[in-house]
């Protein structure tokens, strides 16, 4: 039949057109689909698709800012004000199109957009049409409940004006989302009820007062509640093929007879974003064993780039896209349904990525909205929140001990004792405060949180801006309090010494807080150079068999950084992320003050067998088709999936 309809009532010149105003080259189900435009006797739907915007508003950062499709033909892509213009082309002239995203659209990784608790991000996305997206593992950054109740529904969180609901492009109070967030998968853990609708169904219009449905399942990357930006205590995911499968069986129950599965995680297939070659990953995996009943599968999460057509287990072919990132491209799927069963004709699906180019005008309006939060932003960091008495570097004496360290130690203790916000919903344990805190000053391996030093400003008297706090410390991790051994707290201080390949003496400093005080010996070997006599905390020694109460960044405590010490801690409850917890550090304090360095005492320091070791610096992460870290935060996720032992370094 579909090469009936091919030939019969397909208008090529229609179909001509489309595929002449796009820049990307079509993948095809069969070449029935070649000289299929629309039909008289099939219902077209058209189904756009971006994903992993992470807040990038003006354009794409970094060498992702440039894409390659077929022939090596590069393109400069990014921006929403371009987008807007891309979208509206696309669009033109369907009856029935959705626009959709497959995650990690905000906690955005751009200051003007993360800083604005990503509103910015939900006003351009509110104005772009998107009418529903699936959530990401960065959506719940924050907690879950900052998803549902501010991110969608515009409830403030906690506070108007400082922490969020700051006034949009329009002077309006920020509403939420105009859109709504789905996941098949992530559930709470005690409960095993899923966190936001597994999934949607979308009517379009089959001519004659007629409507069909359409199903889409959603699914949130696994992991996503032990993740180090994203960890969330009372979460847990679920399997992907077994979720998927199950929530089609129900659609197909319902009457639904069109399904696309849209989800956070991805695949690699080649560096052309118009096709796709040698495809591997999760998503691949997945894409060749999920239902059948299943008709199209929209990944994100891996940042790549490509469009093709995948068999189903029964040999169907069905596609198989990723719209990159950062506003790079928008995907392209074609469906012609039935009009009486309302079936996809999976002969004639066609899908097609189109790069976002900024070789057209930019929308007006998106532009204009993009210009505002920039602005917004930029007289935000400006903005004072406290003073310092002197600066804070990361010059270390011999111990590895540095000012700014000792500072970045002392904001984990004070952020390990707050009480929990009014949002933070996704913790099931009693806040029990930290007792003391770690911070890995200069990793071995991952990503510091200390990223610059705060150098006193004599003419303005010391103040300290928004922007110069938010900058100096983060990452977009949370502060863990967690409970652990004093076993553990020993083993974690031995590990800042290791030996490299050449036999070398490494050396990754931990920052103390101010109630902790402990020596090294420089002649003793590495895994034998503190003794728990010499460790104390809040003046009493360290107990070995005590358990403790300990702050820390997510990411240290999951082993990213190096330090496996803390493997099999209990009890975890997550904090606010660290640069907005710093943020409210400085605001707290007013004003801040450089420590003593008198924490780490080097013992036989000038014994001629003393080896301090050596601090290494870490190499540049690079990303899923070899792009440089667009961001601190990026960096840290693909320091942590290389860590990890991946051929493939999956950033986000």
């Amino acid at each position: 039949m579909a090469r009936e309809f091919a030939r019969r009532t397909f208008l090529t010149a229609a179909g001509g057109a489309v595929t002449a105003a796009a820049v990307g080259t079509p993948a095809h189900a069969s070449d029935d689909a070649r000289d299929a435009g629309t039909a008289h006797e099939l219902v077209d739907v058209q189904l756009l698709n971006i994903t992993d915007l992470h807040g990038y508003l003006q354009a794409a950062p970094g060498s992702t800012a440039v894409i390659t499709g077929a022939g090596g033909r590069t393109y400069t892509v990014g921006g929403v004000g371009y987008l807007a213009a891309h979208l509206k082309r696309l669009r033109d002239g369907r009856r029935n199109s959705l626009f959709f995203a497959p995650g990690d659209l905000f906690s955005g990784w751009e200051f003007d957009a993360e800083s604005l608790a990503d509103e910015p991000t939900v006003e351009a996305l509110n104005r772009l049409g998107l009418d529903f997206a699936t959530a990401g593992n960065h959506e719940f950054d924050k907690s879950p409940a900052f998803l549902t109740a501010h991110m969608e529904n515009g409830v403030p969180f906690p506070r108007v004006g400082e922490d969020d609901a700051f006034p949009d492009s329009t002077g309006r109070r920020f509403r939420g989302a105009d859109f709504r967030y789905y996941s098949a998968n992530m559930v709470w853990s005690r409960t095993g009820r899923t966190v936001l609708p597994p999934y949607n169904i979308e009517w379009v219009d089959a001519g004659k007062g007629r409507r069909l449905p359409i199903g889409f399942i959603h699914l949130t990357a696994v992991g996503t509640d032990t993740g180090s930006t994203s960890y969330q205590p009372a979460l847990s995911s679920l399997d992907e093929i077994t979720t998927a499968n199950r929530r089609a069986a129900e659609l197909k129950a319902r009457g639904v007879n069109a399904i696309v599965l849209s989800m956070h995680d991805g695949a690699v297939a080649g560096s052309d974003f118009t096709t796709g070659s040698n495809p591997s990953g999760p998503a691949y995996d997945l894409a060749l064993k999920v239902s059948p009943d299943i008709d199209a599968i929209v990944t994100g999460h891996w940042h790549c780039r490509f469009a093709m057509m995948v068999p189903d287990p029964e040999g169907v072919p069905r596609p198989f896209v990723e719209a990159g990132c950062h506003g790079q491209l928008v995907n392209e799927i074609n469906l012609r349904l039935d009009p009486r069963t309302g079936k996809v004709v999976r002969a004639l699906t066609t899908t097609t990525n189109h790069p976002n180019t900024r070789d057209i005008a930019p929308d007006r309006e998106l532009q204009q909205v993009a210009d505002y939060w920039e602005g917004y932003a930029a007289r935000r960091a400006r903005t004072p929140i406290g003073r310092q008495t002197a600066s804070f570097t990361r010059v270390r004496d011999d111990s590895g001990e540095s000012t700014m360290g000792d500072l970045a130690a002392d904001w984990a203790l004070w952020a390990g004792r707050q009480p929990l916000g009014p949002m933070n919903d996704g913790n099931d344990q009693p806040n029990t405060p930290a007792e003391l805190a770690l911070i890995v000053t200069a990793p071995q391996v991952g990503q510091s949180v200390i990223n610059h030093d705060l150098p006193h400003d004599t003419a303005s008297g010391g103040t300290v801006t928004f922007g110069q706090a938010w900058n100096a410390l983060g990452y977009g991790d949370p502060v863990l309090t967690v409970t652990v051994t004093g076993r553990q707290l020993h083993d974690a201080l031995e590990q800042q010494w290791t030996h490299a390949a050449d036999g070398s003496l490494r050396f990754a400093p931990l920052a103390v807080s101010r109630n902790v005080r402990y020596a090294f010996d420089a002649t003793g070997p590495a895994g034998d150079r503190v003794d728990p006599a010499d460790v104390l905390v809040d003046g009493r020694r360290l107990d070995l068999s005590r358990r403790y109460r300990l702050a820390a960044t997510a990411y240290t405590l999951l082993g990213a950084d190096g330090f496996t010490a803390f493997a099999g801690f209990r009890e975890p409850v997550r904090h606010v992320r660290d640069f907005e917890s710093f943020v409210a550090f400085v605001r707290r304090h007013k004003v801040i003050a450089p420590a003593a360095r008198d924490r780490v005492t080097v013992r036989n320091a000038a014994a001629p067998a003393a080896r301090l070791g050596e601090i290494s610096t870490p190499r540049a992460a690079l990303g899923a088709q070899g792009a440089a870290a667009g961001s601190r935060t990026e960096a840290a996720q693909l320091a942590r999936a290389g860590n990890a032992g991946r051929g493939f370094r999956v950033p986000c």
